[in-house]
């Protein structure tokens, strides 16, 4: 299929902030005076802007213009949600721990459960001045420096499957057993209710994936969505400065957590600009590893030898994507996406089912 001339440039569509749609405009006195309370750089004088990345939480940027200080609010989404999803108070909680050995997130400030002050939890942290890129081929950037960037990424990846999880205070975040069993059984149910259409595909992956099982092995805290788009890079160096977007996190099988992050080589490339795929691109010359080579950098971090059933693993990550989008997109026919524009079109959710329906025959 040929790519439409007006194709979206996800770095501009995502990049920076925007004066909140109406249903996710906060009331920055009453704000103001319930966090003056608990963060004295704050202000009285302040302004309030949504970041525009993101289809999750709604995140905000606060600007105090007496001093120049900017701190992030995020928030659970307002409306009906499902019960699991959108976990604030699970994100402020790993952030916090974190902070503790110096992994990188931004400082944790203030969590509230008081719905009242502006419709739903939400929590505060500082905010981290970098780059956060949209396209995970990097443009504008050098070989030298996507290369340095892709290793810092795996690096982290695999130091935070490293943490000792009880000794940070993290053990009581999830169940360890029957992790993949557990985490299946939870997609494939939010994928029942966000269904908008059939997808024999799914049906299929649904019965497949539960026949695949690999054994249960060692349980890791895991990111649960760590991406390029969630990673702030430091102004200057080709280095992570902040890991965002902890919702997902838990503890469980990391070889889920790293095929989904794979997600930039293996989904296929979408015209309409809704993922940003390396599928196509010239690597080599880009400075960026193959799979293969990054997987290795992975597994040398971590002192393992080799991914274990690598097939299911792909494939599963590819089922729960296609999930997560059919999520996203119930979200935007219910009118609760956080984001003002979805890219996401309902074929997608049929073309990922089907590679990840090719990937698990292949296993």
């Amino acid at each position: 299929m040929a790519e439409p001339k007006s194709k979206i440039d996800r770095h501009v569509l995502y990049s920076g902030t925007e004066e909140p749609p109406k249903h996710l405009a906060l009331d920055a006195s009453t704000l103001g005076a319930y966090l003056r309370k608990f963060i004295d750089g704050l202000g009285s004088n302040f302004s309030v802007e949504k970041f525009k990345g993101g289809q999750s939480n709604p995140t905000y940027k606060l600007t105090n213009h007496d001093n120049g200080a900017c701190y992030v609010l995020r928030r659970r989404p307002p409306g009906e949600l499902l019960a699991s999803a959108h976990d604030v108070k699970r994100e402020f909680k790993v952030i916090s721990a974190l902070s503790t050995v110096k992994y990188p997130v931004p400082t944790p400030y203030h969590f509230c459960e008081d719905k009242s002050v502006i419709g739903s939890e939400f929590y505060v942290v500082s905010y981290s001045e970098g780059r956060v890129f949209w396209n995970n081929d990097l443009p504008n950037l050098s070989p030298y420096e996507r290369t340095e960037i892709y290793t810092n990424m795996a690096s982290w990846l695999a130091r935070l499957h490293s943490i000792d999880f009880n000794a940070v205070g993290l053990g009581d975040l999830g169940r360890t057993e029957n992790y993949l069993v557990r985490n299946f059984n939870r997609w494939s149910k939010l994928y029942e209710q966000s269904k908008l259409v059939e997808i024999p595909d799914m049906d299929w992956l649904i019965k497949k994936i539960s026949e695949l099982m690999p054994p249960e092995g060692k349980a890791c805290l895991l990111h649960g969505d760590y991406g390029l788009y969630n990673l702030i890079i430091d102004p200057e160096k080709p280095k992570i400065k902040a890991v965002l977007d902890w919702e997902m996190s838990t503890l469980g099988d990391p070889f889920v957590d790293l095929a989904h992050h794979l997600r930039a080589w293996w989904e296929p490339v979408d015209h309409a600009g809704a993922s940003s795929s390396l599928q196509g691109k010239d690597l080599p010359a880009l400075g960026i590893p193959s799979m293969d080579d990054y997987i290795d950098n992975y597994c040398r971090a971590v002192g393992v030898s080799e991914i274990p059933y690598r097939s299911f693993y792909l494939g599963y990550a590819q089922f729960r994507y296609a999930a997560m989008v059919q999520g996203i997109l119930k979200r935007a026919a219910s009118g609760t996406a956080s984001s003002r524009r979805v890219l996401h079109r309902q074929e997608r959710v049929l073309e990922i089912a089907a590679l990840a329906r090719r990937t698990l025959q292949t296993n």
